[in-house]
């Protein structure tokens, strides 16, 4: 492919990506593997140009573009080389007075009074940084130390006990030591919610959005005397992890749920968790690093959507912790009214429950919990609280 050509091909691909960004489609990524599937005549450098434009342009716009091509236009506004490259042979349409590119920027506007006070715009560069390769040692069955030897460039991770961190195009599937269930990927910020928990050996312990059991298997693996049960409402996430679980030697036992009938579905778990794990859907503002067309997608509405499912699910695992038990709550955000807001308004709302200390160290203090975010502590985005309810 010649460069013009190149950057049309990124066009096409923008086109489909804001399509799936305005209808909740595929993510960039699928889309990109996509569409080389179908030109099998793009060899390697060419699929690597194409992605590092497309790329270029998702993190270059916070508000989503008209079109794929208006994110090539802003993306050209601001190199000479690329704007050459219109009106090309099988390169894209000259630019005309017409052509309005895509405008600049970190993060949407109307997400900006959104934010947790303490994610001040000196922070925001770092939202869209490339993010490492964390992963987490299975403690049940490996020390970290033993198994940062079997990567000559690794380094720990500065906060989790378990973590390693590999550079960002690091690849880990056929290594040896991830074969064997020694590790996990996991960034580093949801190993410190597993840490968070404090999970002990004979508890019984309820994941109440498991989703594909990364936290689950954390879990299991600080205390693998303990009962998990990893639940979902979605079918094909969850069904990931029983052959992650064998993988990693572990015993989680899965149940699909379907909402709104959660709790009926539970009975046997009516007051009798010593933890319950709500890792809630929420906007995804933490992981924009690795998938900045999250921004995109994110609109009020979907907000709204979000803190609601939010609030329901916080009260159904109030229902769950048996006296004396706790309720871990976490959400990959950024966004005030998803973290700090939401556990003020369940505290309103259930009176008796008391705000606990979360025994790790990274973070700032954010109302009644602790805000990870890539600025400060270099992981993902993270709010968590940990909640007890009296005896």
């Amino acid at each position: 492919m010649t460069p013009p050509a190149r950057l049309q091909a990124a066009i096409e691909i923008l086109d489909e990506v804001v399509d799936a960004a305005r209808e909740d489609g595929p993510p960039a990524d699928l889309i990109v593997s996509r569409y080389f599937k179908q030109r099998r005549y793009a060899g390697s450098g060419d699929r690597r140009a194409v992605r590092e434009l497309v790329f270029r342009a998702i993190r270059r716009a916070a508000e989503r573009p008209d079109s794929g091509r208006a994110a090539i236009v802003g993306l050209a506004n601001d190199d000479t080389d690329l704007r050459a490259l219109f009106g090309e042979p099988r390169g894209p349409e000259p630019i005309t007075d017409g052509d309005v590119g895509a405008g600049a920027g970190i993060v949407p506007m109307w997400v900006v009074s959104e934010l947790s006070p303490l994610v001040g715009a000196g922070e925001w560069p770092a939202l869209l940084e490339r993010a490492p390769l964390d992963l987490r040692v299975n403690a049940a069955h490996a020390a970290p130390d033993d198994v940062l030897a079997q990567f000559p460039s690794a380094t720990p991770t500065p906060h989790s006990p378990w973590g390693i961190r590999l550079a960002s195009d690091s690849r880990v599937d056929d290594h040896p030591v991830y074969q064997q269930g020694l590790v996990e990927v996991q960034d580093e910020g949801s190993q410190l919610i597993a840490l968070a928990c404090g999970a002990q050996d004979g508890e019984q312990i309820l994941d109440l959005c498991a989703g594909a059991g990364g936290k689950s298997l954390a879990l299991v693996a600080a205390a693998p005397g303990a009962h998990i049960l990893a639940t979902d409402s979605n079918r094909a996430r969850l069904s990931k992890l029983p052959a992650r679980a064998e993988r990693a030697g572990a015993r989680i036992e899965t149940r699909l749920l379907s909402p709104p009938n959660e709790l009926a579905e539970l009975p046997d778990w009516q007051a009798k968790a010593d933890l319950v794990v709500i890792d809630a859907p929420c906007s995804g503002s933490g992981t924009w690093r690795r998938n900045p067309e999250g921004r995109w997608r994110l609109t009020p509405e979907r907000l709204e959507r979000v803190i609601a499912v939010q609030e329901r699910l916080l009260d159904i695992g109030a229902e769950l912790v048996q006296p004396g038990g706790r309720l871990v709550y976490a959400v990959c955000s950024l966004l005030s009214r998803e973290g700090a807001g939401q556990i003020e308004r369940f505290l309103a709302r259930h009176s008796s429950w008391i705000s606990e200390a979360t025994p790790i160290a990274a973070g700032r203090l954010d109302g009644a919990g602790r805000l990870l975010t890539p600025g400060h502590d270099g992981t993902d985005g993270f709010f968590v609280a940990r909640l007890g309810r009296p005896c």
